[in-house]
């Protein structure tokens, strides 16, 4: 029991002077919480047309083997023109969906194939648009490639950087310090379109006018980089 006794005398010390030791660690003083951005605007140079075929039916199997033909045929022509990062050829969605009447049963069938072209060749791309017979230019977008983003992307860096540290200095002169330095910070980047460019393709458009590359322009988009931490100012 002696034993035991002391056991127990040393183990609640131990656990009296954990509980000092956590009482006397001093809360952080002087520390600053700040961020920054850096911005710069670019030309976007990425071209996406998604292209679409509708079909109906009474059978399923005959509107997804009339899907298909004009797809393959799409896609044979998209290829031969096909370069990559100018002018990249892929399949979107692909579907075939019941057409039901007030009474829920089935009365025929539905479906819709998409075929997207993306690159940073707008010439290349509407031309090639052009020449596809049975899919008419559903919608189209623009955005950034990795490289045009990539190329500023750290010009971005280095203004939210500077930005970053002529703010901490000027707060911590405005506070009465002398200095600061730099506890922790965090770096991350995106890039930010503006308004989105789509257009949709009026159904029974004529022969000519479908052959007809489309006019094209490009908007703006902002690479943005945000700069946050924390700064220890020092007397």
């Amino acid at each position: 029991m002696k034993k035991l006794s002391q056991w127990i005398v040393v183990g609640a010390l131990c656990a009296g002077a954990s509980v000092a030791g956590a009482q006397t660690t001093p809360p952080l003083l002087n520390v600053l919480q700040l961020s920054s951005t850096g911005t710069v605007e670019v030309t976007q140079d990425l071209l996406v047309m998604t292209l679409a075929a509708t079909r109906e039916g009474s059978d399923a199997a005959s509107v997804q083997s009339q899907l298909q033909k004009v797809l393959d045929q799409a896609l044979t022509t998209a290829k031969r023109q096909a370069q990559p990062g100018q002018l990249d050829v892929r399949t979107g969605s692909f579907g075939i969906y019941p057409r039901n009447n007030k009474d829920g049963k089935v009365t025929g069938w539905q479906g819709r194939a998409e075929l997207i072209l993306q690159g940073r060749d707008f010439d290349r791309i509407t031309r090639t648009v052009a020449q596809i017979d049975g899919m008419p230019v559903s919608q189209t977008g623009f955005g950034l490639s990795r490289e045009a983003r990539e190329k500023v992307e750290g010009q971005a860096q280095s203004e939210a950087i500077g930005r970053f540290q002529s703010k901490a200095k000027e707060l911590a002169q405005a506070f009465g310090f002398a200095q600061y330095t730099v506890r922790e910070v965090s770096v991350n980047s995106n890039d930010m379109a503006f308004a989105p460019r789509m257009s949709m393709m009026a159904k029974g458009m004529s022969a000519d006018a479908a052959a007809a590359p489309i006019p094209v322009e490009a908007g703006k988009a902002q690479v943005v980089v945000n700069v946050s931490g924390s700064v220890q100012m020092v007397k």
